[in-house]
């Protein structure tokens, strides 16, 4: 009898597990869109208050610019690689953001540029820091990924690498603007005096200085393959000395990119986003605790991130297209585009 019962048991268990198993293959993954794509162009003391008409609108102008390059890219079938060097490389070529020609100066007034990108479907990475001479460092960041053994190259080393490649070379004075060279002055003349007699231009250099340490550009793609790719380009840290280096170009802090969750590019004060792993932990999140990018993002930013004294933001998108736009500041440049071809463009916190 109790042979009888042994058997009826295991019977029942293994028709049981096979009831099971038909659920577990049929459970539905939902795809909020097949792609997408997010950037960002900076955060910091960002204050509608201190923007003339003039230079929001050119903002919000050259932000739907970069994203739509992008965006173009994916909808007719193209690698969330490209989406996200073209979309970078607009904003590297503007004057606005702290990447490439806008880039902010150094104490020794140079402009030194880091850059990083990861592919999500192999893990691989490229980045580059410190360099003076190339025009367009997200491509160089990606040129190290595929045509080298190697994750980050800097200086002279970095430049010497991308004229073997033949990328494009600039005179160092390429990425002078201005506007940059008078914000490094005025921090290191700690001068008040007002540029002109236009009080909210005058203001609008004077956040430059609070924003000493913000500005970098960064984006984010899903690809009709399903592949994340994700990609950050800055000047770095207005005034910065000895060779210093951000978050940017560190894979884990500035940029991170997997398949299985998500990726990330940051913005902010760099120091605190390396000793964070701001990137890598949102994902980590995701993948160990199971948590959806909002909250994870949320997390990393208003609770980790804050509590240690940083301050920045992220943009991120998940694997299934999911959008998430997290800062602690008053703003960030930043805007999004689903596969329906819904176009979001935001400054101010709200």
């Amino acid at each position: 009898m109790k042979k009888v019962f042994f058997i009826l048991s295991v019977l029942l268990i293994f028709v049981g597990c096979e009831t099971e198993k038909p659920s577990l293959k049929n459970k539905k993954i939902v795809k909020t869109n097949d792609f997408a794509i997010v950037i960002h162009g900076g955060a910091g003391t960002i204050l509608k208050k201190n923007m003339t008409v003039e230079t929001e609108t050119a903002y919000k102008a050259k932000l739907e610019e970069a994203i739509k390059v992008g965006h173009a890219i994916l909808k007719n079938g193209g690698t969330s690689t490209e989406a996200v060097m073209q979309t970078i490389q607009v904003m590297e070529e503007s004057p606005l953001f702290n990447a490439g020609k806008g880039a902010v100066f150094t104490h020794e007034e140079t402009n030194e540029l880091d850059a990083s990108f990861m592919d999500g479907k192999t893990l691989n990475a490229g980045a580059v820091a410190g360099v003076t001479n190339v025009k367009s460092p997200i491509e160089l960041a990606i040129k190290v990924m595929t045509d080298s053994d190697h994750v980050m190259l800097s200086g002279k080393g970095a430049s010497i690498f991308a004229k073997e490649k033949g990328l494009e070379i600039v005179d160092p004075s390429y990425f002078y603007t201005e506007r940059r060279f008078k914000s490094l002055q005025r921090i290191k003349n700690k001068n008040k005096t007002e540029l002109d007699h236009d009080d909210k231009k005058a203001a609008f250099y004077d956040a430059d200085i609070k924003n000493a340490k913000f500005g970098t550009v960064g984006c984010v793609a899903l690809d009709k393959n399903g592949n994340i790719a994700a990609g950050t380009s800055t000047g770095g840290m207005t005034n910065k000395r000895w060779g210093r280096i951000g978050d940017a170009p560190i894979i884990g802090s500035g940029t991170y990119a997997n398949n299985k969750t998500c990726g990330v590019s940051s913005t902010g004060w760099g120091e605190y986003f390396i000793r964070s792993q701001v990137a890598y932990d949102i994902s980590a999140q995701m993948e160990y605790q199971n948590k959806s990018l909002k909250a994870a993002t949320t997390d990393v930013i208003q609770n980790k991130l804050t509590k240690l004294g940083g301050t920045g933001g992220v943009v991120a998108l998940d694997k299934n297209g999911n959008m998430s736009f997290e800062f602690n500041t008053a703003g960030m440049y930043r805007a999004s585009m689903d596969d329906k071809g819904i176009l979001i463009v935001k400054i101010y916190k709200e």
